[in-house]
């Protein structure tokens, strides 16, 4: 017996309105601004009387390394106020929309409330430790007692920032292994194979798709294990690094985005894709990688299984899909539907990274159809980072630079 999965389209209007309480905690982010303010105040104000005191001449090292610390402390204290600001309204009010940004602060593009928790955590740590520096700099004239408390303070400070983030692994292993509800219990999803065979029978072998990001990554059916550290950037005439280093938080799977990655053979479309599923894979995101022929031959066996539909909602437990090497072998009629079937199905359902060597515009020449052609790209393309890597062949570069036997010696090359 199936069940309804709740959507926005079904709320409640109890629902709706106990949802849209959350903006009454924007009036109090916006004093946290205004507190932010006050602390900028703060801050110049004591660089002026540090100016001034070193300029008169009234201080000494003592009092130099005092100030300094003051300033430090304001500063911390402000950068713990625009994490709150930011990633608290982030995370329980409403996207601010920073993706793609290049100025976005790398810890926002996995905060979560677990995260933010600990990054809280750290940074009062922090705070502490120089309040309890400046005692102790400052010791022959700060009392006994404050000092003693002021290290028992910061002790409990460390062991609650300790068990909070000791705590925090557990928590995010359990939000790795929620998956979505599905409309039957038996509907379980099953890797694809490398033979592009289809899903195994219900009551057959099933993988489990929770797990850690090492399980996700082995059973994501990867050729070879590439990482984006290791992807040469140095060789490309575009795009620029900062457009790798972007998709490379993999924020595109969370808001269920493509990625399309265009260029010649060898100039690495198939290892930053692997490389970014990789990446989809450590951010807590099931990965599924076959190339467009092995998913041609998926689909054809669930069609004549009578299971397409079926093998499409499977996939759904799947945020990323990666299809490689589009354009290298031109499909038949069958083949170019079913293909079309699974990007229209995954259209603000799911991401797809695609890697073709030619450019969207002649992939009628792949499909055979240009209706097909057209409004596959029409729907692949919508939500999508259509990337263009520019650069030579990256197998081609190791011949040149290969010695050639018999080049020294005679002078003559065979």
């Amino acid at each position: 017996m199936s069940r309804s999965v709740s959507s926005p389209s079904n709320m409640t209007t109890l629902g709706c309105a106990l949802f849209a309480t959350r903006w009454l905690q924007a009036p109090l982010y916006f004093g946290l601004v205004a507190a932010q303010g006050v602390y900028v105040y703060k801050f110049f104000n004591e660089l002026w009387h540090l100016i001034h005191h070193v300029i008169s001449g009234h201080a000494d090292e003592t009092h130099v390394m005092l100030a300094v610390l003051k300033l430090v402390d304001v500063v911390m204290i402000a950068n713990l106020l625009i994490m709150v600001i930011v990633g608290g309204y982030e995370t329980f009010v409403s996207r601010i929309g920073l993706q793609g940004h290049r100025d976005q602060p790398e810890w926002l593009s996995h905060v979560n409330s677990n995260v933010l928790k600990v990054k809280l955590a750290t940074a009062i740590v922090g705070i502490s430790s120089v309040h309890l520096l400046q005692m102790f700099v400052d010791v022959h004239h700060t009392p006994r007692h404050d000092l003693q408390w002021g290290t028992v303070i910061h002790m409990a400070f460390i062991a609650s920032a300790a068990i909070l983030a000791y705590m925090s692994g557990p928590m995010a292993a359990h939000e790795a292994k929620a998956r979505p509800v599905q409309e039957d219990p038996r509907d379980v999803v099953v890797p694809a194979q490398r033979d592009g065979g289809a899903a195994a029978e219900e009551g057959g072998e099933t993988a489990e798709p929770g797990g850690g990001a090492e399980e996700r990554i082995e059973a994501a059916g990867f050729p070879a294990r590439k990482v984006l550290e290791m992807f040469d950037e140095g060789r490309l005439r575009g795009p620029e690094p900062h457009v790798i280093a972007r998709l490379g938080k993999a924020d595109f799977a969370t808001r269920k985005a493509n990625v399309v990655l265009l260029g010649g053979p060898g100039t690495g479309k198939t290892h930053l894709a692997v490389a970014l599923g990789v990446r989809a894979c450590q951010a807590g995101h099931q990965v599924l990688f076959a190339t467009a022929v092995e998913w041609g031959a998926r689909l054809a066996d669930a069609k004549a299984a009578g299971k397409l539909r079926k093998e499409l909602a499977r996939l759904d437990a799947y945020p990323v899909l990666v299809v490689d090497e589009v354009g290298y072998v031109p499909f038949d009629a069958e083949v170019a539907h079913l293909l079309f079937q699974l990007v229209s199905h995954r259209y603000e359902r799911g991401s797809l990274i695609v890697t073709s060597n030619r450019p969207l515009g002649r992939w009628d020449e792949v499909f055979g159809d240009s209706a097909t052609a057209s409004a596959t790209v029409d729907r692949l393309a919508h939500h999508a980072e259509v990337i263009t890597l520019d650069a030579d062949s990256y197998r081609t570069r190791r011949l040149d630079s290969a010695p050639v036997a018999g080049r020294e010696g005679s002078g003559r090359a065979f």
